[in-house]
Protein backbone atom coordinates (compact mmCIF):
# COMPACT_ATOMS: atom_id res chain seq x y z
CA UNK A 1 0.00 0.00 0.00
CA UNK A 2 1.02 3.59 -0.49
CA UNK A 3 2.33 4.94 2.85
CA UNK A 4 0.45 8.21 2.32
CA UNK A 5 -3.00 8.80 0.88
CA UNK A 6 -3.83 12.22 -0.57
CA UNK A 7 -7.33 13.53 -1.27
CA UNK A 8 -8.48 16.99 -2.32
CA UNK A 9 -12.08 18.15 -2.06
CA UNK A 10 -13.58 21.63 -1.68
CA UNK A 11 -10.22 23.18 -0.90
CA UNK A 12 -9.43 20.60 1.81
CA UNK A 13 -6.34 18.43 1.31
CA UNK A 14 -6.51 15.32 3.51
CA UNK A 15 -3.17 13.61 4.05
CA UNK A 16 -3.64 10.18 5.62
CA UNK A 17 -0.83 8.15 7.15
CA UNK A 18 -1.56 4.77 5.61
CA UNK A 19 0.31 1.98 7.37
CA UNK A 20 -2.48 0.69 9.61
CA UNK A 21 -0.83 -2.71 10.05
CA UNK A 22 1.92 -1.01 12.12
CA UNK A 23 -0.27 1.78 13.56
CA UNK A 24 1.07 4.17 10.90
CA UNK A 25 4.65 3.99 12.15
CA UNK A 26 6.95 6.53 10.52
CA UNK A 27 9.10 4.85 7.92
CA UNK A 28 11.53 6.70 5.70
CA UNK A 29 9.20 6.34 2.71
CA UNK A 30 6.23 7.66 4.68
CA UNK A 31 8.18 10.75 5.76
CA UNK A 32 9.34 11.38 2.19
CA UNK A 33 5.84 10.99 0.73
CA UNK A 34 4.27 13.11 3.46
CA UNK A 35 6.69 15.95 2.76
CA UNK A 36 5.83 15.76 -0.95
CA UNK A 37 2.09 15.74 -0.16
CA UNK A 38 2.40 18.90 1.92
CA UNK A 39 4.20 20.62 -0.93
CA UNK A 40 1.45 19.57 -3.32
CA UNK A 41 -1.30 20.74 -0.98
CA UNK A 42 0.24 24.19 -0.68
CA UNK A 43 -0.24 24.65 -4.44
CA UNK A 44 -3.86 23.50 -4.70
CA UNK A 45 -5.64 23.56 -1.30
CA UNK A 46 -6.67 26.09 1.34
CA UNK A 47 -6.40 23.87 4.42
CA UNK A 48 -4.59 20.62 5.22
CA UNK A 49 -5.90 17.84 7.46
CA UNK A 50 -3.51 15.17 8.73
CA UNK A 51 -4.98 11.91 10.02
CA UNK A 52 -4.23 8.20 10.33
CA UNK A 53 -5.73 5.11 8.72
CA UNK A 54 -7.15 2.44 11.01
CA UNK A 55 -7.22 2.61 14.80
CA UNK A 56 -4.17 4.84 15.38
CA UNK A 57 -2.95 8.24 14.35
CA UNK A 58 0.74 7.35 14.48
CA UNK A 59 2.82 5.08 16.71
CA UNK A 60 6.04 7.02 16.11
CA UNK A 61 9.33 5.99 14.50
CA UNK A 62 9.28 2.61 12.77
CA UNK A 63 12.10 0.97 14.73
CA UNK A 64 12.31 -1.96 12.31
CA UNK A 65 12.80 0.49 9.45
CA UNK A 66 15.50 2.33 11.40
CA UNK A 67 17.28 -0.87 12.42
CA UNK A 68 17.53 -1.87 8.76
CA UNK A 69 20.14 0.90 8.38
CA UNK A 70 22.57 -0.91 10.67
CA UNK A 71 23.18 -2.24 14.15
CA UNK A 72 23.63 1.28 15.50
CA UNK A 73 20.65 3.39 14.47
CA UNK A 74 21.83 6.76 13.07
CA UNK A 75 19.16 8.79 14.86
CA UNK A 76 20.95 12.09 14.47
CA UNK A 77 21.15 11.67 10.70
CA UNK A 78 17.53 10.51 10.47
CA UNK A 79 16.27 13.44 12.55
CA UNK A 80 18.31 16.09 10.72
CA UNK A 81 17.81 14.64 7.26
CA UNK A 82 14.16 13.53 7.36
CA UNK A 83 12.29 14.74 10.44
CA UNK A 84 13.51 18.33 10.47
CA UNK A 85 12.36 19.08 6.87
CA UNK A 86 8.98 17.43 7.54
CA UNK A 87 8.35 19.21 10.84
CA UNK A 88 9.39 22.55 9.34
CA UNK A 89 7.04 21.96 6.40
CA UNK A 90 4.13 21.43 8.79
CA UNK A 91 4.99 24.25 11.17
CA UNK A 92 5.82 26.79 8.45
CA UNK A 93 3.02 25.73 6.09
CA UNK A 94 1.39 28.61 4.22
CA UNK A 95 -2.02 27.02 4.88
CA UNK A 96 -3.87 26.32 8.14
CA UNK A 97 -3.19 22.76 9.28
CA UNK A 98 -5.33 20.44 11.41
CA UNK A 99 -4.08 17.25 13.03
CA UNK A 100 -7.14 15.00 13.24
CA UNK A 101 -5.95 12.53 15.87
CA UNK A 102 -8.24 9.55 15.46
CA UNK A 103 -6.42 7.20 17.86
CA UNK A 104 -3.13 6.65 19.64
CA UNK A 105 -0.38 9.20 18.95
CA UNK A 106 2.89 8.01 20.43
CA UNK A 107 6.48 9.21 20.43
CA UNK A 108 7.35 11.09 17.25
CA UNK A 109 3.75 10.50 16.13
CA UNK A 110 2.46 12.61 19.03
CA UNK A 111 4.93 15.37 18.27
CA UNK A 112 4.11 15.26 14.57
CA UNK A 113 0.51 16.06 15.53
CA UNK A 114 1.61 18.89 17.84
CA UNK A 115 3.41 20.54 14.91
CA UNK A 116 0.03 21.34 13.31
CA UNK A 117 -1.75 24.63 13.91
CA UNK A 118 -4.76 22.95 15.52
CA UNK A 119 -5.00 19.50 17.08
CA UNK A 120 -8.46 17.95 17.32
CA UNK A 121 -8.66 14.49 18.88
CA UNK A 122 -11.32 11.84 19.18
CA UNK A 123 -12.22 11.10 22.80
CA UNK A 124 -10.78 7.61 22.49
CA UNK A 125 -7.40 8.95 21.32
CA UNK A 126 -4.35 9.39 23.53
CA UNK A 127 -0.90 10.95 23.51
CA UNK A 128 2.25 9.44 24.95
CA UNK A 129 5.86 10.56 25.01
CA UNK A 130 7.05 6.94 24.91
CA UNK A 131 10.74 7.65 24.36
CA UNK A 132 12.12 6.84 27.82
CA UNK A 133 10.52 3.40 27.63
CA UNK A 134 13.24 2.47 25.15
CA UNK A 135 16.03 4.61 26.56
CA UNK A 136 15.63 7.67 24.35
CA UNK A 137 14.68 11.33 24.82
CA UNK A 138 11.68 13.03 23.22
CA UNK A 139 12.45 14.28 19.72
CA UNK A 140 10.53 15.49 16.66
CA UNK A 141 10.03 18.83 18.42
CA UNK A 142 8.49 17.44 21.60
CA UNK A 143 10.92 19.20 23.92
CA UNK A 144 10.02 22.51 22.23
CA UNK A 145 6.23 22.21 21.92
CA UNK A 146 5.34 20.58 25.22
CA UNK A 147 6.75 23.19 27.65
CA UNK A 148 5.08 25.94 25.65
CA UNK A 149 1.73 24.17 25.55
CA UNK A 150 1.37 22.56 28.95
CA UNK A 151 4.08 24.19 31.09
CA UNK A 152 7.42 22.97 32.36
CA UNK A 153 6.15 20.78 35.22
CA UNK A 154 3.66 18.81 33.16
CA UNK A 155 6.04 18.54 30.22
CA UNK A 156 8.77 17.11 32.46
CA UNK A 157 6.43 14.61 34.09
CA UNK A 158 4.88 13.51 30.81
CA UNK A 159 8.32 12.87 29.33
CA UNK A 160 9.94 11.24 32.40
CA UNK A 161 7.10 8.87 33.24
CA UNK A 162 5.93 8.30 29.63
CA UNK A 163 2.35 8.23 30.90
CA UNK A 164 -0.52 7.81 28.47
CA UNK A 165 -2.43 11.10 28.34
CA UNK A 166 -6.07 10.62 27.28
CA UNK A 167 -7.43 13.13 24.80
CA UNK A 168 -9.78 14.68 27.35
CA UNK A 169 -6.84 15.31 29.70
CA UNK A 170 -4.75 16.69 26.83
CA UNK A 171 -7.56 19.16 26.13
CA UNK A 172 -7.76 20.20 29.80
CA UNK A 173 -3.99 20.73 29.89
CA UNK A 174 -3.98 22.87 26.74
CA UNK A 175 -1.95 20.36 24.75
CA UNK A 176 -4.66 20.20 22.08
CA UNK A 177 -7.46 22.49 20.99
CA UNK A 178 -10.43 20.17 21.12
CA UNK A 179 -11.52 16.69 22.20
CA UNK A 180 -14.60 15.36 20.42
CA UNK A 181 -16.79 12.32 21.19
CA UNK A 182 -15.82 9.46 18.93
CA UNK A 183 -19.17 9.32 17.14
CA UNK A 184 -18.97 13.05 16.32
CA UNK A 185 -15.28 13.14 15.36
CA UNK A 186 -15.55 12.78 11.57
CA UNK A 187 -18.32 15.38 11.32
CA UNK A 188 -16.45 17.87 13.51
CA UNK A 189 -13.24 17.51 11.51
CA UNK A 190 -15.21 18.08 8.30
CA UNK A 191 -16.88 21.18 9.77
CA UNK A 192 -13.64 22.67 11.11
CA UNK A 193 -11.76 22.01 7.86
CA UNK A 194 -14.59 23.47 5.78
CA UNK A 195 -14.62 26.63 7.91
CA UNK A 196 -10.91 27.19 7.30
CA UNK A 197 -11.12 26.28 3.61
CA UNK A 198 -13.72 29.03 3.12
CA UNK A 199 -11.84 31.60 5.17
CA UNK A 200 -9.33 34.39 4.46
CA UNK A 201 -6.22 32.33 3.75
CA UNK A 202 -3.85 35.30 3.70
CA UNK A 203 -5.09 36.53 7.06
CA UNK A 204 -4.63 33.03 8.51
CA UNK A 205 -1.04 33.01 7.30
CA UNK A 206 -0.38 36.43 8.87
CA UNK A 207 -1.96 35.55 12.21
CA UNK A 208 0.17 32.39 12.42
CA UNK A 209 3.25 34.56 11.94
CA UNK A 210 2.12 37.06 14.54
CA UNK A 211 1.27 34.52 17.23
CA UNK A 212 4.48 32.56 16.78
CA UNK A 213 6.66 35.65 16.77
CA UNK A 214 5.22 36.80 20.09
CA UNK A 215 7.34 34.30 22.06
CA UNK A 216 10.55 36.06 21.05
CA UNK A 217 9.31 39.67 20.76
CA UNK A 218 8.98 42.36 23.38
CA UNK A 219 5.76 44.39 23.31
CA UNK A 220 6.99 47.23 21.03
CA UNK A 221 8.34 44.73 18.51
CA UNK A 222 5.10 42.76 18.55
CA UNK A 223 2.97 45.88 18.12
CA UNK A 224 5.10 46.89 15.14
CA UNK A 225 4.71 43.43 13.61
CA UNK A 226 0.95 43.54 14.13
CA UNK A 227 0.77 46.91 12.42
CA UNK A 228 2.78 45.70 9.42
CA UNK A 229 0.79 42.49 8.99
CA UNK A 230 -2.53 44.28 9.49
CA UNK A 231 -1.51 46.79 6.83
CA UNK A 232 -0.94 43.93 4.41
CA UNK A 233 -4.24 42.28 5.34
CA UNK A 234 -6.06 45.58 4.94
CA UNK A 235 -4.93 45.77 1.31
CA UNK A 236 -6.30 42.32 0.45
CA UNK A 237 -9.33 41.41 -1.62
CA UNK A 238 -10.57 39.28 1.26
CA UNK A 239 -10.69 42.31 3.56
CA UNK A 240 -12.73 44.25 1.01
CA UNK A 241 -15.06 41.29 0.62
CA UNK A 242 -15.39 40.91 4.39
CA UNK A 243 -16.40 44.55 4.81
CA UNK A 244 -18.91 44.40 1.94
CA UNK A 245 -20.44 41.22 3.33
CA UNK A 246 -20.78 42.81 6.77
CA UNK A 247 -22.45 45.93 5.34
CA UNK A 248 -24.75 43.85 3.12
CA UNK A 249 -25.57 41.44 5.96
CA UNK A 250 -24.52 38.32 4.07
CA UNK A 251 -21.88 35.60 4.54
CA UNK A 252 -18.51 36.59 3.05
CA UNK A 253 -17.19 34.79 0.00
CA UNK A 254 -13.46 34.74 0.66
CA UNK A 255 -11.17 33.60 -2.12
CA UNK A 256 -7.92 33.45 -0.21
CA UNK A 257 -6.56 36.37 -2.20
Amino acid sequence: MEPILYALQDGIATITLNRPEVMNALSSSLRRDMLAAIGRAETEARVIVFTGAGRAFCSGQDLADAQSLGAEVPFEDILNGEYVPLLNAIYDCKLPTIAAVNGAAAGAGANLALAADVVIAAEGASFIQAFTRIGLIPDAGGTWWLPRQIGAARAMGACLFADKIPARQAEAWGMIYECVPDDQFAAQIAARASHLAQGPTGAYRALKQALRSSHANDLPSQLALEARLQGEAGRSADFREGVMAFLQKRPPRFTGA
